[in-house]
């Protein structure tokens, strides 16, 4: 039996991304642009360890920098959110096993500045991180928010 990967070893595999792919009729309509970027897991860690303290960024900040980079109209939203998941349980990994500097993941938000309850700890530990660092969290129905994220974007 195979033994299963770290998430910091599902980092780093990269398999053949990066990549910008041509989107059909449907997908075009849905996303906009005609072309989207596919990035490496390991390229959507580098954006979110490049937030500083007290600053956030957005999933879709992150699609913006990818797009951008690859030079495609769009960033993919399925692998961003996915490869930013992995980045955050790979950061975890990395503290269990004593490294001090890991990738700040709890800065990185859903849409409209939502805290992403899948991150590890979910949402108490990110708030707590969050509110560590200045940040004001306030809950709405089941979902919590940074407030006033839109102040705090890098």
């Amino acid at each position: 039996m195979a033994k299963k990967k770290s998430w910091v070893e599902k980092l780093h595999q990269s398999k053949d991304l990066p990549k910008v792919v041509l989107l059909n009729r449907e997908a075009s309509s849905r996303w906009g642009g005609n072309t989207m970027a596919i990035p490496a897991p390991i390229e959507v860690d580098k954006i979110m360890a490049s937030v500083p303290e007290g600053k956030l960024t957005t999933i879709n900040q992150i699609r913006e920098k990818i797009a951008k980079k690859h030079r495609a109209e769009t960033g993919c939203p399925l692998t961003c959110g996915i490869f930013a998941w992995i980045a955050a349980n790979a950061a975890e990994e990395e503290r269990e096993a004593g490294k001090e500097e890991i990738t700040p993941y709890w800065r990185t938000l859903k849409c409209e500045g939502e805290i992403n309850p899948k991150f590890p700890g979910g949402i108490q530990i990110q708030s707590m991180l969050l509110k560590g660092e200045g940040h004001k969290i306030k809950q709405k129905g089941k979902k919590y928010f940074v407030e006033g994220y839109e102040k705090s974007l890098s």
